[in-house]
Formats: structure tokens, C-alpha cells, sequence
């Protein structure tokens, strides 16, 4: 009988035994579903972004020299022209009033003025020629001192910039002594008399207004066939090749950028990104108003492309695109994921996963870019860390990768 109830009891107790085992399972809490990262070593760029349209450099806005019938343009956007050639539009100025003395005199003196004009682009263009030159000469021995190790790689930098500089200055010394001339014409066609009797028009009056400068037709702004005045624009020309990016960063954020930083051009609608270098941050700013409606001082910088003409070539005038300039970049740099940080009682702070264990760690951060940020001290590489941490993600709550 004694021996039946230790049986028993054994049973009964073994039983309770499960029992409260079973019980403190259920009532363990759950471990935490939470995403985990990794401390590593590599490169790191620190880029600030703005989105930006694409400019032709020299836009050039074909207008009617005089008061008078412009005749219908048959170009249309796109439409390849030639400098001096192309004839865009044909142009039949109106009848051009009696001049007085005075008239007269002004009308002559207005001729000798866009004479000089026309002289002093020409030699401006001569100038700019000659720098252009001599840009190129000193480009030429740099990379013959640099290929001797001689110069940094900053000093042919430099000397590359010139040349570009030199070479887009001639262009636009070029296209000034072409406006010159415009004007010229301008000023000659002011001395012409009015027809005596009642003779029809003759069609060899009409005024063959052709294109200043080799590239397409941006924007046709007269088409049909009307009575304008002088200076109506008729159609907007420009080199389609002869393009940069310009986007408005924050006057806080451009203190930062400085010519000849490195850019990357990206979301302009190809699969890779395009490399581009800052040409110039423009000295003044301007207001404008946000999505939020909130007033912004912004800057203009200016970036040119660094990558062949084939890479962008089909980019045209005034097309979006995302600029990324790098202001600092690094290589072997400690870095963690930018989302696993917050902030606690002031400092930098994560949370590691050690042994399957949340362990809040407050940690010193350096530089950050987009998705990473520099690791000062506080992490070492291969630590795991929480990424998004949830409310429900404390300092010593157990966590299970979700």
C-alpha cells in the first residue's frame, strides 16, 4: 500500500512538473520581429541632392529687325540649321516713314556705332581665340609634366578647366561678333526709304533672316503669317549639344559645394548615373516658395558634364534630372546603416543584437550620407545591429530577425 502511493505521488508530481513547465513556455514572452544590419568597412560619399533641368549654354531668340510682314516658317522643332545659311524666316518690312534731317543723322549714327561694335567684337574675338590657344599650349605641357610625375593630378585638373573655359569663351566671343553683325543690319536697314507712286510690293525686298549659329530649332514662337512689330520673336535656335544642369540647392546647403567637385547625374531616364563636375555656384540668391509654402533662399549651381557626349546626348534643353554633388567621399570607412540610428538623452544611440538580445549602445557618428553614416566609436565592424527599431524594441528585450 505504502509502495502504491509513492507510485502515485511520483505520477502527481511528475505531472505538475509539466504542467508548470508547459505554463512558463506560454507565458514567456514572444521574442521581437525586427530587421538587422551590419556594422562595415568600406566607401563612403557624403552627397547633397536637389533635382535640376538641363539649359542650352547660348540660347539665341530670332526676332524681326523692323516693324512688318513676316512671312509663314516652315520649320518645326528639332530641324537641323546652319550658321549663315538656313534661312529661318522671310521678312518683308513695312513701309519705312520720310526722314528728317535729324532722323537721318541718327539713323547714320546708330550705323557707325553698330560698326564699332562690330570691330570690337571682332577683336574681342580674336582675344579670346588667342587665350584659347595658349590654354591649350599649357594644357598640353601639363599632361606632359604630369605623365613624368612632375605636376599633381590638381594642377592638370586646373589646366583642363582653362582650356574648357578658353574654348567656351571663343564661342561666345563668336557669338557676339554674329550679334554684332545682326545689328549692323538692323541699323543699315533704318536708312531705307519709303517706295514713291503706286507700285506693288516687289518680292526682292523681303529680308532673308537667317540663323546665327549652327544647331536646331528650340522653339518655333510665329508660325503663321502676320503683321509684327520690331523685335517680335519668331523662333528660339540653339546647339542641342551645348548643354548644362543647373539646379537650385539651399543657400545653407551651396555654402558647402565648390567648383570641381565631382556630381552625379541620375533620374534623368537612363540606367546609369552621369558624372558631372560643379562649374560654378552663381554669387547671388532668390526666394522661392515650396510645396509647403514656405519661402527658401536658394542658389543656383551650375554643373557640366564630365562623360563623353554620347553618354547624354540624348538629353535636350530643359529636361528634369537628380543632382547628387559629392562633398566628401572615403574609403575603408566604419559605417552603419543611417536608419538604425536615434537619438537618446541627447546622444547617438542603436541597438546591437547580442545573443539574440537588444543592447542599447550609444555610439559617436562622424560624417553622414544618405543611407550610411561614419562610426566614430562605440561599434566595431560585424556588429549586428537593429535597423527601424519598432516602441516595441527596448534595452534588454530578447529580438528575432522578422
Amino acid at each position: 500500500m505504502a509502495i502504491g502511493i509513492t507510485r502515485r505521488g511520483l505520477i502527481w508530481g511528475a505531472a505538475a512538473i509539466v504542467v508548470v513547465v508547459l505554463l512558463a513556455l506560454a507565458l514567456r514572452p514572444k521574442p521581437v520581429a525586427a530587421d538587422f544590419g551590419t556594422v562595415t568597412r568600406g566607401s563612403l560619399q557624403v552627397t547633397l541632392v536637389e533635382e535640376g533641368e538641363t539649359r542650352v549654354r547660348d540660347r539665341f531668340v530670332v526676332s524681326a529687325p523692323l516693324a512688318g510682314r513676316v512671312l509663314r516658317i516652315g520649320y518645326d522643332p528639332g530641324e537641323t540649321v546652319v550658321a549663315g545659311e538656313t534661312v529661318l524666316a522671310m521678312f518683308e518690312p513695312g513701309e519705312p516713314g520720310l526722314l528728317d534731317a535729324r532722323s537721318r543723322s541718327e539713323a547714320e549714327a546708330r550705323i557707325r556705332a553698330a560698326r564699332a561694335a562690330l570691330g570690337q567684337a571682332e577683336a574681342e574675338r580674336e582675344r579670346a581665340r588667342a587665350e584659347k590657344d595658349f590654354a591649350e599650349t599649357e594644357l598640353h605641357r601639363t599632361r606632359g609634366l604630369a605623365a613624368q610625375g612632375i605636376v599633381s593630378e590638381e594642377q592638370l585638373d586646373s589646366k583642363e578647366t582653362a582650356a574648357r573655359t578658353r574654348t567656351e569663351a571663343l564661342q561666345a566671343a563668336e557669338f557676339a561678333m554674329r550679334s554684332a553683325e545682326h545689328e549692323l543690319e538692323v541699323a543699315t536697314a533704318g536708312l531705307l526709304q519709303p517706295r514713291t507712286g503706286t507700285a506693288s510690293r516687289n518680292p526682292d525686298d523681303a529680308i532673308a533672316i537667317r540663323s546665327p549659329v549652327d544647331g536646331v530649332v528650340l522653339r518655333v514662337l510665329r508660325e503663321s503669317e502676320a503683321i509684327v512689330p520690331a523685335g517680335e520673336p519668331l523662333l528660339e535656335v540653339a546647339d542641342p549639344l551645348d548643354l548644362e544642369i543647373v539646379a537650385d540647392y539651399l543657400s545653407t546647403d551651396a555654402v558647402k559645394i565648390r567648383p570641381g567637385q565631382p556630381v552625379l547625374i541620375e533620374q534623368w531616364g537612363g540606367d546609369h548615373p552621369i558624372r558631372g563636375r560643379v562649374e560654378r555656384v552663381e554669387p547671388s540668391g532668390f526666394t522661392k516658395i515650396s510645396a509647403l509654402g514656405v519661402e527658401e533662399q536658394r542658389v543656383n549651381v551650375v554643373v557640366d558634364f564630365e562623360d563623353p557626349v554620347d553618354a547624354w546626348s540624348v538629353l535636350g534643353d530643359a529636361f528634369r534630372v537628380e543632382v547628387h554633388v559629392i562633398i566628401w567621399q572615403g574609403d575603408g570607412v566604419l559605417k552603419v546603416p543611417s536608419s538604425s540610428l536615434f537619438r537618446d538623452a541627447g546622444e547617438w544611440a542603436v541597438f546591437i543584437v547580442e545573443k539574440g538580445t537588444a543592447e542599447l549602445r550609444r555610439v559617436e557618428i562622424g560624417r553622414r550620407g544618405g543611407l550610411e553614416a561614419e562610426v566614430l566609436s562605440g561599434l566595431e565592424e560585424g556588429d549586428e545591429v537593429i535597423v527601424h527599431p519598432s516602441d516595441a524594441v527596448q534595452d534588454g528585450v530578447s529580438v528575432a530577425p522578422r
